[in-house]
């Protein structure tokens, strides 16, 4: 005897198509309103909340910096004496140089002097560590307090760090001292990518974190990253910025 069987039931009616017309709009609109979401995420307005900086002409707030813009005021001034190393001579040698041809520039006030135990870090250690590093701690900081944020809430949020920096003036001079005077802080203390990641180890970020070096347009580029970055849900906050510090002398000539 044979069994002539299947599991699908004859004479079942050919599907609705109207049904099948909605349910392929339903999906339609469904995409499109995904769609929608993105394209507003990637257009969402950035707001910048807070902001720090260290420029020459003894700027060291945003207000100063505006009032320095509107007031048309030149921040360029004759070279400080103290600026390199007093033991070398300014009649000769390089120093000489940089005084009888490039004797004028942009400079930092006090940016030898930092406050290492405010940050936790020993005075052996800031004393190995870039000034570019010492100043982004500072700005950072200080930008976080004029967005009215206690810093030690953001510890171990998705805030995001960009930094922009190009010049290695102080592993250069780090390198070529004493091989005696060099420690475990030294490749820390010059390292251009240390830069972002020491702001995000000391506030307990953790958010993406880089160096950006595309020469002039660094901290543009940072800033782009920072915004992208947001947009994309990689980090609920960002800091971006730049830094730049010439610290030898040959630069100047």
């Amino acid at each position: 005897m044979f069994c002539f069987m299947t599991g699908k039931k004859t004479g079942t009616q050919p599907p609705d198509r109207r049904e099948v017309l909605r349910q392929a709009l339903d999906a339609l609109e469904s995409m499109q309103k995904k769609l929608d979401a993105s394209e507003r995420t990637r257009r969402e307005p950035i707001a910048v909340i807070g902001m720090g900086c260290r420029l020459p002409g003894g700027v060291n707030t945003p207000e100063q910096y505006w009032e320095l813009l509107a007031g048309g005021r030149d921040a360029i001034t004759r070279m400080p004496e103290h600026r390199w190393n007093a033991a070398t001579p300014q009649g000769s040698g390089t120093a000489g140089l940089v005084n009888a041809q490039a004797p004028w520039g942009g400079f930092l006030e006090d940016i030898e002097r930092f406050d290492a135990g405010f940050f936790g870090i020993s005075r052996r250690e800031a004393e190995s560590m870039d000034p570019q590093q010492r100043l982004l701690l500072e700005v950072s900081w200080e930008a976080i307090e004029r967005a009215c944020i206690d810093a030690s809430t953001l510890r171990g949020s998705k805030t995001g760090v960009f930094v922009g920096v190009t010049t290695t003036d102080y592993s250069h001079i780090a390198l070529n001292q004493d091989p005696a005077l060099l420690d475990a802080y030294t490749a820390t203390g010059s390292a251009l990518n240390v830069t972002a990641g020491r702001i995000a180890y000391v506030l307990g970020l953790n958010g993406p974190a880089m160096a950006i070096d595309t020469a002039c347009s660094s901290s543009l580029v940072a800033l782009h990253l920072a915004c992208q970055s947001l947009r994309l849900g990689e980090a609920d906050m960002a800091l971006a910025g730049g830094v730049t510090a010439l610290l030898k002398q040959e630069p100047f000539i």
